[in-house]
């Protein structure tokens, strides 16, 4: 029996990272707000390996945390390791990694969503979706209980009627054993919602007690740790270490052997995979000319023997993976505590969704995470803070938040996924962002925090400490430029000590720190007045004197990009009327209705002849309307 049991603004379906982020962002926009999950204890449920950043997933974190979500807070409260990953490189590659303390990570956020004012969390599965004339009704539970809503996000992750899979063995089940939700893809097929199935995966887990660690090379946290959230001070904890060994011709052979019982090859999945994670049989088999493969052995938290071994995820039989894992150094008397699997689940054809993350053809229906053909938890965190700003901006009947691809990460991701959709779990990587050189980590707050406080996701205080901070750095900024250094003999001994050519004639500091060999830290013997200033507003000021120039070079490519990003297609074009347009471009367009021509430029399989032609037939009906 179906009873009215509330009524709500946002419903947010799931609790993994997406709808975390989804749920608080609308209730702290002052939407009320439901999460319901399939089990409490999957809220912020890291399945796979619990770390937060990496290479451009750490980027996506500090935007969100720009931005006034919740990630980069929680996983600097619950870390036991910290490392800045790309220090060899350049700034723009710069990525914060950190391990987390699995259950601590989940028990926080839980916590932060229960205390949440307008937020409301409850043990519930959504079994389907009310949608009458396009628009969104409520939902319905499988206890019965209906709830009236403006808006729905789903936040579904891989649990959409999930399939996990150990060599010959399947069986329904979610990710670590907990339920699947096999009802709900039903009722999205039913409101014309197209499904698809994709595949992850995730490694053994294994004793700590049963490992040799003086075969392997111990990896320790940096000294010095550098917080993912700009709000979070100083975090220094004692971190636990994670190790590295390798793989070797044994454990290939081991998989080699075996490798027809591998459902990956066998035919059992048919699922596609994620291509950038690919699992160890995958490895073993496409690069055979490898000798052996990195392996890390990193702790689930501060209370438990768990272990996760990175680089070893499989579906091969339990049997092969405890022969397989005892041929790698450091694993000889190996004790398995969870089995490795791979796992099926239905997601949709993130093509069908707005960049505001709201269905085409479904008004208040909103979609973010894994569902969307993505893959990771910072993915999957970055769209659900979006999601639920815009399902909280479209009840106030504001204008959606559209980050473009020159704005940050989260602009990449979204408009990858939506513009040119994805026939694989989709993974964020620093080679996806045009404009890297500006889209740091460290200026994640320069960014968008403005952005943040516009939508009432960053509040007063922490927007003063921001505004302080920007102005300090444009005072310090200015102060250097205005600083002139002259030839004198002991300016010129410092320069030689440091080897750089002495001065001919006077400059500013601004410009010295320019020379490859000098920075800001540097030249500080030069500097008699130079203020105090934290470490960050220092960072700031060295990045934008030294790199002025590619910085210049990247705002002159951006200008460029927003003339097209700006000029806006109607919503009421129809494409098949214009002629001289390939069938294919036709189709893509009308599918995917960009609302720009910079947008039209990016979707797959329409050409640069096509968008001449768009763009003529464009122009010629703006004068037929203006005439």
């Amino acid at each position: 029996m179906k009873y009215l049991a509330g009524n709500f603004d946002v419903v947010v379906i799931g609790a993994g990272h997406a709808g975390c982020e989804a749920a608080l962002a609308a209730a702290r926009i002052g939407c009320k707000t439901l999460v319901c999950a399939i089990n409490l204890d999957s809220v912020a449920l890291m399945p796979c390996n619990p770390n937060v950043g990496g290479t451009a997933k750490g980027h996506l974190v500090r935007e969100i945390d720009a931005l006034g979500g919740e990630m980069g807070v929680n996983i600097d409260n619950t870390y036991i390791q910290s490392r800045m990953l790309n220090t060899s490189k350049g700034p723009a590659v710069f990525s914060l990694r950190a391990q987390a303390d699995k259950k601590a990570y989940g028990a926080r956020m839980k916590n932060v969503i229960e205390t949440q004012e307008n937020l409301v969390l409850r043990q519930l599965e959504v079994v389907s979706i009310d949608v009458t004339d396009g628009k969104i009704n409520g939902v319905l539970t499988k206890n019965g209980a209906y709830f009236k809503t403006k808006a729905v996000i789903i936040a579904s992750g891989v649990y959409l009627k999930s399939k996990v899979i150990i060599g010959d063995q399947s069986y329904n089940e979610g990710p670590s054993g907990l339920l699947p939700a096999n009802e709900l893809s039903k009722s999205l097929i039913e409101i014309g919602i197209d499904l698809r199935r994709f595949k992850t995966g995730t490694p053994a887990r294994i004793n700590r007690g049963s490992v040799d660690f003086s075969k392997m090379e111990e990896q320790c946290g940096d000294t010095e740790v550098v917080p993912f959230s700009f709000i979070s001070g100083d975090i220094r904890r004692n971190q636990l270490s994670c190790y590295l060994t390798y793989t070797n011709e044994n454990t290939h052979n081991v998989i080699r052997k075996n490798i027809h019982r591998s459902p990956l090859y066998n035919g059992s999945i048919k699922s596609i995979g994620p291509r950038y994670c690919p699992s160890i049989e995958d490895k073993v088999m496409r690069f055979a000319d490898k000798e052996r493969h990195q392996i890390f052995i990193e702790p689930e938290g501060e209370n438990t023997q768990e272990m996760y071994v990175q680089g070893m995820s499989s579906s091969l039989p339990e049997e092969i993976q405890v022969e397989m894992l005892k041929t790698v150094p450091g694993l000889e008397n190996v004790e398995i505590m969870r089995t490795a699997y791979a796992i099926e689940y239905d997601c949709i054809d993130s093509t069908d969704l707005k960049l505001s993350l709201e269905f085409k053809n479904i008004g208040g229906l909103f979609s973010a995470g894994q569902i969307n053909g993505s893959s990771g938890y910072e993915e999957a965190a970055a769209q659900g803070l979006i999601a639920g700003i815009n399902a909280a901006l479209s009840i106030q009947n504001k204008d959606p938040l559209i980050l473009k691809r020159s704005d940050g990460y989260i602009g990449v991701l979204i408009d990858d996924l939506v513009t040119k959709g994805t026939n694989e779990p989709y993974r964020m990587m620093t080679s996806r962002a045009e404009y890297r050189l500006l889209l740091r980590q460290d200026n994640a707050d320069l960014r968008l925090t403005e952005i943040g406080h516009s939508v009432g996701l960053v509040k007063e205080h922490r927007y003063e400490i921001f505004c302080k901070k920007k102005e300090q750095l444009e005072e310090e900024i200015e102060r250097i430029k205005h600083l002139q250094i002259t030839n004198k003999k002991d300016i010129e001994e410092f320069l030689i000590s440091c080897d750089s050519t002495p001065l001919k004639k006077p400059i500013s500091l601004y410009e010295l720190i320019k020379r490859p060999e000098l920075d800001y830290y540097k030249v500080e013997k030069l500097d008699k007045d130079r203020p105090k200033l934290n470490k960050y507003i220092e960072q700031q000021v060295n990045i934008m004197s030294k790199y002025e120039g590619y910085i210049q070079k990247q705002l002159d490519q951006i200008h460029q990009f927003k003339k097209f990003e700006n000029k806006i297609i109607s919503k009421e074009i129809i494409y098949e009327n214009i002629k001289g347009l390939r069938i294919e471009a036709m189709q893509k367009l009308g599918k995917i209705r960009p609302i720009s021509i910079g947008q039209a430029s990016r979707i797959s399989g329409v050409s640069p002849a096509d968008m001449t032609v768009l763009m003529i037939y464009i122009e010629q009906q703006n004068r037929l309307r203006d005439n």
